[in-house]
């Protein structure tokens, strides 16, 4: 299959440092994106853990696919999508060591999302935190993951609007993120799959600048991927640019030959929490 995309990340206009990453593996068709958090140097160092780890343990996976899974394998999910989680356990472990092994580490961690093609009709999804996944089918946008987040939650369970939640002063308490305990539940579903798709990862520095409106239109507008997430960047650095930005666009080109496969919307298929 073949995948056009482009990434960028940005310190935004009120923070000294960036403490977003993202790491890419074009020939497995992975694309991973983390947001840290911990203060200082030690949210930049949880998110680069983060992002190497995961693409560096599936790499790994690729060369010997007899690598001992991190975890449980989980039921009806395919290799990529197991493998994916295993990953992220890995890089679970790997930030909680190395917050541990540091007092002025001591408390860091970050949210990760990732996305790995796993053939012509399938995508396998993954993340922990409130970073998003979101899948733009022709006027289909749709937000693939659920936010771990305390307003999050409470809007889920009827307890807050979506209003006041995009107000509330407690939009940054995460509960879950890696490196915070020694294990963490990873959120794992596979969608399916039409060529010319657009799945974008982004972090928050994105959604809480951008409407869902003004996110799809860039999109749909701008074809190059690397364009695009420029674009989106500018945009929200426009729009005040409170917080790190770093968004990851990537295409499923449409085959010359190819004719477009009828199947239905993005939330079609198989999940595992």
């Amino acid at each position: 299959m073949q995948t056009a995309f482009g990434a960028r990340s940005d310190t935004g206009r009120a923070r000294g440092n960036n403490e977003d990453s993202f790491a890419l593996a074009p020939e497995l068709n992975l694309f991973v994106l983390s947001d840290g958090m911990g203060g200082l140097a030690a949210g930049e160092v949880a998110s680069k853990l983060t992002s190497e780890t995961v693409i560096a343990h599936c790499r790994e996976a690729a060369v010997n696919p007899s690598l001992p899974l991190n975890g449980e394998e989980l039921d009806g999910m395919s290799a990529h999508s197991n493998r994916l989680a295993s990953a992220i356990r890995t890089a679970n472990r790997v930030v909680y060591a190395a917050a541990q092994g540091s007092e002025k580490k001591r408390g860091m961690g970050a949210t990760v999302v990732a996305v790995w093609f796993v053939d012509e009709v399938r995508v396998s999804i993954a993340h922990v935190g409130d970073s998003r996944i979101y899948g733009l089918r022709g006027a289909d946008f749709v937000q693939l993951t659920e936010d771990h987040s305390f307003v999050a939650e409470q809007v889920r369970r009827g307890m807050m609007t979506k209003h006041e939640a995009e107000n509330s002063n407690m939009q940054s308490v995460l509960l879950r993120a890696l490196g915070v305990e020694p294990q963490v539940q990873v959120d794992v579903s596979e969608k399916d799959l039409l060529e010319g798709d657009t799945l974008l990862l982004c972090s928050d520095g994105l959604t809480r600048e951008l409407s869902n409106a003004q996110i799809s239109a860039t999109l749909a507008e701008i074809e190059d991927p690397q364009e695009a997430a420029e674009r989106l960047i500018e945009m929200a650095n426009e729009a005040g640019g409170g917080d790190n930005i770093t968004a990851v666009v990537v295409r499923y080109v449409p085959k010359p030959r190819g004719a477009f496969r009828r199947i239905g919307k993005w939330f079609k298929g198989s999940e595992n929490r």
